[in-house]
């Protein structure tokens, strides 16, 4: 008579796992489409089994801050965008948060973001593009769009400037790229901050480059409309060793230390600092240096995020084909409609 072998939790896994996989099947399988009769959603979340899958996978792990499915996203999103450095929050609007904020650090020296300061902005967008330059006590300067584009007048910008112009904090509308050769001459000759608000663009390029990788720092939102979804999300893009700490200081409650959870003695000299008026030798992982926010994300969230960057690319081509087949419907309507055109140069991920 054979003993059965007692299961490892490896083996339970693989066991819940497989289970989880055939209750998708069960649960979310496709049903027929019936013309006139199902409805079709304007956006909302795409899934299968690989989300389920990692979503239950993490929530075992039972690590339940930012752990190895956050880890993991970090880099392969950076790699996917060209990009240095990606830095999880808990939603764009945090990621506009986080990463205006961080211009306001006196480690800035004189290209610190002070009260009263002015940031060019769009007339038209989502309010929490606006909503930090005000929390942040700055002045938002508004600039009108063109129509034709739905993005910045860039033939605008020169007159929105003052002496006190500091940053320039736009979105590309709908995930088509505003005019970067234009945004970035200016923002350099005028020695301007410039935040790209990709939060609808993931995947768009600008002559054969990705957007989010043009401007100071950039951010993205990871909610249901979105290219991917972790349901709640967001990241906030840089190439600057500088601002990825700080923004990672304004996501984890302004803390000056910037060693990972668990870890410690990153710089090498734990007790080896002196700041401000605290004694030589206090202890840096309990230094808090901005007035921070706590802004990350869980490891679930994460892990549902890992399995969707896996068919990113899938998504933005089907996004795309989508665009071309609404815009062929309306075309004929553009007496009533202004319909969107690709700025020049540049390849929407609508």
């Amino acid at each position: 008579m054979s003993v059965s072998q007692p299961q490892t939790p490896e083996s339970l896994k693989a066991e819940i796992l497989k289970l989880v996989r055939e209750y998708y099947a069960t649960a979310f399988g496709s049903s027929p489409f019936i013309p006139g009769e199902t409805p079709i959603p304007y956006a909302g979340r795409v899934f299968d089994d690989d989300e389920l899958a990692c979503l239950v996978e993490a929530g075992l792990d039972f690590w339940l801050t930012s752990g190895r499915f956050a880890d993991r996203f970090e880099h392969d999103f950076a790699r996917f965008c060209g990009i240095r450095y990606a830095m999880l929050v808990n939603s764009g609007s945090s990621a506009n948060l986080a990463a205006l904020s961080c211009l306001t650090s006196p480690k800035l020296g004189e290209r610190q973001l002070r009260p009263g300061d002015e940031v060019i902005t769009l007339a038209t967008g989502f309010p929490t593009t606006v909503n930090p330059i005000v929390q942040n006590q700055l002045v938002p300067v508004f600039v009108d769009v063109d129509l034709s584009t739905y993005n910045l007048d860039v033939t605008q910008l020169e007159a929105a400037y003052t002496e006190r112009t500091r940053a320039i904090m736009v979105a590309h509308t709908l995930g088509n790229p505003f005019d970067l050769d234009a945004v970035t001459s200016f923002a350099k000759r005028r020695n301007l901050w410039l935040i790209e608000d990709c939060c609808d663009a993931v995947g768009a390029t600008y002559k054969g480059k990705t957007v989010g990788t043009f401007g100071d720092l950039s951010t993205v939102s990871f909610y249901p409309a979105h290219h991917i979804t972790m349901g709640e999300g967001g990241c906030v893009l840089t190439d600057n060793t500088v601002l990825k700490t700080l923004v990672e200081s304004f996501r984890d409650w302004g803390r000056d230390c910037w060693c990972d959870p668990g870890k410690e003695d990153t710089c090498g000299k734990r007790f080896g600092w002196k700041i401000g008026d605290l004694p030589e030798g206090y202890d840096h992982k309990y230094i808090y240096t901005h007035i921070g926010y706590n802004l990350k994300l869980t490891d679930m969230q994460a892990a549902v995020g890992v399995a969707q960057l896996q068919k990113l690319p899938a998504f933005i081509a089907a996004r795309r084909q989508n665009f071309a087949n609404l815009y062929e419907g309306l075309k004929d309507l553009e007496e009533f409609f202004v319909l969107p055109k690709a700025t020049e140069g540049s390849e929407p991920s609508w």
